[in-house]
């Protein structure tokens, strides 16, 4: 059975890594004032409009992630006819309308798919299954990792389906915003008022930042740190402790960044958390933070990714 894995745009993986396994994206497109991009995980042209536009207006920047119609149309003409079997992963329907988008979608496809398989040869039916992540940004691709991992292991669509979706439920997102002005300026744009202006105007004067956490669509702080560095070592080694202490339900870590990555592999606490991943047969993935992360939370932002079965913060 040929088994197609599909992501929208926010899950952080390298492009290199979407394009050696055959992994679909649906793009989100980010609009700063007359600036339009279509994220499609490109990293020179991400850095481009991120450079451009970002750092003034990034807080009013409008997301918009592919239509139920547009869904449809990818399904309909191309992964019908590529695919018996779709997994179609997205970001926490909590944060954004990706998911809803996509399984609302899902219905028209099972419903338009056999015509045009039929004149493409196909006679077996076509299958498809939509899985909130729960989770966003690197988190993200520690679903579709294990998709990959499995479908090259030759399992079948059920098992596929059933560890994903215990998976995900057990994955767990972190995330330190270098800017909480800016944090704030782009959660009061979106309505959300879960940075008060009294926490973000202290956490810059003092140089106090947040670790948040994401498990199960809920996102919240788990610590408050003094700078950025000192945050992002206490994150980076906490991740390596899950490593060495075997405690990973599946053999990934995911780290994405706000930025040049090699401003991410200076940070103190990189090269503990890569060298045990090294040392435990860990994969380690590392990459440019996608547009609409960034767009969100900031240039500068660091996130990581890891399945376990508690997501206890060791600080």
């Amino acid at each position: 059975m040929r088994i197609g894995i599909v992501v929208d745009s926010a899950c952080d993986l390298p492009l290199e890594y979407f394009q050696q396994h055959n992994i679909h994206l649906l793009p989100i497109t980010v609009r700063i004032g007359q600036a339009v991009l279509a994220d499609h995980r490109n990293e020179q042209a991400t850095l481009q409009f991120l450079n451009a536009h970002l750092a003034e207006r990034g807080f009013e920047a409008e997301t918009t992630p592919f239509t139920v119609q547009q869904v449809r149309d990818l399904f309909v003409s191309q992964l019908a006819i590529d695919y018996d079997y779709v997994f179609c992963m997205t970001i926490t329907k909590t944060r954004s309308p990706v998911f809803d988008n996509a399984n609302q979608a899902s219905f028209a496809i099972l419903n338009d798919y056999k015509p045009v398989r039929s004149a493409a040869g196909l006679n077996t039916p076509f299958s498809l299954r939509v899985i909130d992540t729960l989770n966003l940004f690197a988190a993200q691709g520690i679903t579709a990792v294990e998709a990959v991992r499995m479908r090259d292991a030759g399992e079948t669509p059920p098992k596929i389906r059933a560890r994903l979706e215990q998976l995900v439920n057990n994955t767990h997102g972190y995330l330190i915003p270098r800017d909480l002005n800016y944090l704030r300026a782009r959660t009061r744009h979106r309505g959300d008022r879960s940075v008060s202006f009294l926490s973000a105007t202290l956490g810059t004067a003092l140089d106090i930042k947040p670790i948040l956490h994401c498990n199960r669509g809920e996102t919240g702080p788990i610590a408050k740190i003094k700078s950025y560095e000192a945050a992002a070592q206490k994150l980076l080694e906490f991740a390596a402790r899950r490593v060495t202490r075997n405690e990973l339900l599946t053999p990934t870590v995911c780290l994405s960044y706000g930025g040049d990555l090699a401003e991410l592999r200076a940070l103190p606490g990189y090269d503990t958390l890569r060298l045990a991943c090294q040392e435990h047969q860990v994969e380690f993935f590392e990459s440019l933070m996608s547009l609409t992360g960034m767009v969100n939370v900031g240039k500068g932002a660091l996130a990581l990714g890891l399945a376990a079965e508690r997501g206890d913060w060791e600080g």
